[in-house]
């Protein structure tokens, strides 16, 4: 993503909805670390963000402002809104939080009231518990989910990437049915995957491809490897396909000759409570309520012990290692689902003990009076002989 993927009225739109909420919050200054708010309110595709960044916000008329080390100055000067880059380190160490502070002075945080993103990922716990220090009572509240739930409802030019990701995803599933067969490797046919994908405009996504096959098929999140496919393996395939960083997933079910009774049981069980769970979502509703509707027919088979993780959640444009938002559907959900935002429908079966698992993925888009399935690629069984 660049300032150039979106007019400048969306950029301004956006940056004004942040503004507002700062002020609702009684905030000052929100000090933006998470890579995709950076990404939401700049344009910025800059990859820093293993490394101490941050996004200086006011809630008035103030300019844009970037901290980031020297080898992303370049891009943030000329690929991003940012209306002040400043940056740290270089050819030799140098201590961010000592180039914060000296920007923080500058523009005068540190007597007023701030909002800090406290990420899961991008944030180190030194930095963080050098930065509370250093704001000590200016830092008034932890601002994470400030931006992200902002952004959960997509702008039609959003939804338009995330379905040109849908459609390239459709297209590596496409290879991979074609591919698969007895005697190729899971890695091999997740190159197959990775070259359809690139070469058809998508970017490298947030989060890798899991794919797993035989006795891992009951690894939920299984890495592809060497292992030789065999007739009668049961597989599992899930990976993003991004356009502008927006993302689409897809997961589905193979097996590798006759199915035995257990796989295809499996396999109607989570078909079945995808459905249940697709059917309950739309505008209004608990997310709770479509991972209820999804754990009732898992439970309802018996097979509850083996649910193993939530039933969706939301996607944004991601980077590594998530591509998720913080829109969960799980028990306990505080989300209510809003024409507008895009989730993903994955509720899961794996057990251990038998070597199987089972889970089809799907992204969706939450309408008035229910959900579009994005992705084309069919959702049966697909049995290679």
């Amino acid at each position: 993503m660049s300032r150039s993927d979106f007019t400048a009225k969306e950029f301004a739109g956006r940056l004004a909805r942040v503004r507002a909420e700062m002020r609702l919050q009684n905030l000052d200054w929100l000090v933006a670390v998470h890579p995709v708010s950076i990404h939401w309110l700049t344009g910025s595709d800059a990859k820093s963000y293993q490394e101490f960044q941050c996004l200086l916000v006011g809630a008035q008329d103030e300019p844009l402002v970037v901290l980031t080390r020297h080898g992303e100055k370049h891009e943030f000067e000329t690929d991003s809104l940012a209306d002040e880059v400043h940056w740290f380190g270089g050819g030799e160490n140098e201590d961010p939080i000592e180039a914060f502070a000296a920007l923080a002075r500058r523009h005068g945080l540190l007597g007023k009231r701030i909002g800090l993103e406290v990420p899961a990922f991008y944030l180190h716990p030194y930095h963080y518990l050098a930065l509370r220090d250093l704001m000590g009572d200016a830092l008034i509240t932890e601002s994470t989910d400030l931006i992200p739930r902002l952004k959960l409802v997509k702008s039609p030019a959003e939804l338009g990437y995330i379905r040109r990701a849908a459609a390239i995803a459709d297209l590596g599933m496409d290879r991979f049915k074609r591919d698969l067969a007895a005697g190729a490797t899971e890695l091999t046919l997740a190159g197959g995957v990775y070259e359809t994908l690139l070469s058809n405009g998508s970017g490298i996504a947030a989060s890798p491809i899991n794919l797993v096959s035989g006795p891992r098929s009951a690894y939920s999140h299984g890495a592809p490897t060497e292992r030789v496919l065999q007739r009668g393996d049961y597989v599992n395939i899930e990976f993003g396909a991004t356009y502008r960083r927006y993302t689409a997933t897809i997961g589905r079910q193979f097996v590798l000759g006759r199915p035995t009774p257990r796989m295809l049981e499996l396999y109607d069980v989570v078909r079945d409570a995808s459905d249940a769970m697709t059917a309950a979502i739309r505008h209004g509703v608990s997310a709770r309520l479509p991972h209820e509707a999804a754990r009732a027919v898992i439970g309802k088979a018996g097979l509850e012990p083996y649910r193993v993780h939530l039933s969706g959640y939301g996607l944004a444009p991601g980077f590594p290692p998530s591509w998720a938002e913080p829109l969960h559907m799980i028990g306990g959900s505080p989300n209510v689902l809003e024409a507008g935002m895009v989730v993903t429908v994955e509720p899961p079966v794996f057990i251990g003990a038998e070597g199987l698992g089972a889970r089809i993925i799907d992204t969706l888009l939450v309408t008035q009076t229910g959900a579009e399935r994005l992705g084309k690629s069919s959702r049966d069984l697909i049995v290679v002989e």
